[in-house]
């Protein structure tokens, strides 16, 4: 499977060509950081603005002064560790790691003083990333979302627009993820104080989707929670269109559902990580600043964005205190 255009111009050898280059132009090709960017899912441009947008605000323009090296693994864990050797091997001077954990850990599994910002869901710490947030000792910082703890937030979310259900289910990961214990018990609490019934439908991986599908229809559930789990987001279409099949109103974890026809998201606003990634991160990094100085930074701003248009193909009104705290309305 093709991992994804790079971005960084490649040297066309050739003495004609060289000759045709101006000396000074030439020089500066040779001399401009590389930065990698690795990332667990597929090709999204929203984050990709986002963090070009950082970068210039402090004061790096991809092309010009500074050459992004970008990778997507496409949602398959079995292709990170080849990216991230490739990204250290093109001896770059920083690697982002987006969309999940693993992408930290593989670039980790191939160097120990490559410095890596993170952007991730996970806890860093948990994944034996770094010691603490406020002072990492190891080569990695970043944004931490930590997200697991809105999985009772969503739900009372959910209770806003679909009051009168008593039965919800849970798509989740897994045991296999080791944020998995934490949602699940958030979630649990908060359905029980709710006065709802709970199901729980696990995939571990996307050819486990379909299985999960059918245990939440079994289950004859009138809502539904998605997990904040890796392989759902590049996934996300796929759980998108079984909400809208089985007409049942679901909550997400990200914006990116929603903008493919899911109900209602609420959680960290992503492309507001990557920005600060590339501006109080990677700048910074580029201009020397060491990793163990730059704290691991929890969101400070979450979304709630709205789908209009999906809910009223479920017949469903969306409440005016509901709309007064969106933070968008999709039309």
């Amino acid at each position: 499977m093709p991992v994804g255009p790079s971005n960084r111009r490649e040297f066309i050898a050739g003495l004609g060509g060289a000759a045709a280059w101006p000396v000074a132009a030439w020089a500066q090709k040779q001399t401009i950081p590389a930065i990698g960017f690795l990332d667990w899912g597929s090709q999204n441009n929203r984050i990709v603005a986002a963090f070009r947008r950082g970068l210039s605000e402090a004061g790096y323009i991809d092309g010009h002064n500074v050459e992004v090296e970008f990778r997507w693994a496409e949602g398959r864990y079995d292709l990170l560790p080849a990216l991230a050797t490739d990204l250290v091997r093109r001896q770059v001077v920083v690697i982002v790691a987006s969309g999940s954990t693993g992408a930290a850990l593989a670039v980790r599994a191939v160097s120990s003083t490559v410095p890596v910002v993170v952007a991730v869901g996970g806890d860093p710490v948990n994944y034996g990333l770094a010691s603490n947030l406020r002072r990492p000792d190891r080569n990695v910082t970043g944004v931490t979302f930590i997200s697991t703890e809105l999985a009772g937030k969503r739900l009372s979310l959910l209770r806003e627009i679909v009051p009168q259900v008593k039965s919800v289910a849970y798509l989740s990961g897994g045991p296999r993820f080791l944020r998995f214990e934490n949602e699940a018990t958030s979630v649990t609490e908060a359905a029980n104080a709710l006065g709802w019934q709970i199901t729980s439908a696990e995939a571990e991986s996307a050819y486990e989707l379909d299985d999960a599908f059918a245990k939440i229809v079994t289950s004859q559930a009138e809502a539904l929670v998605v997990g904040v789990v890796p392989h759902f987001t590049s996934n996300s279409g796929k759980i998108v269109a079984f909400a809208q099949r089985s007409k049942i109103p679901t909550i997400y974890p990200f914006r990116i559902y929603v903008d493919r026809g899911g109900l209602m998201s609420y959680g960290a606003d992503y492309g507001n990580a990557l920005h600060k990634v590339g501006v109080d991160y990677v700048g910074r990094i580029l201009k020397g600043a060491k990793v163990a100085d730059l704290p691991i930074q929890q969101p400070d701003k979450f979304q709630l964005i709205v789908n209009r248009n999906a809910a009223k193909e479920l017949n469903l009104s969306i409440p005016p205190t509901l709309l007064a705290l969106a933070d968008e309305v999709i039309e």
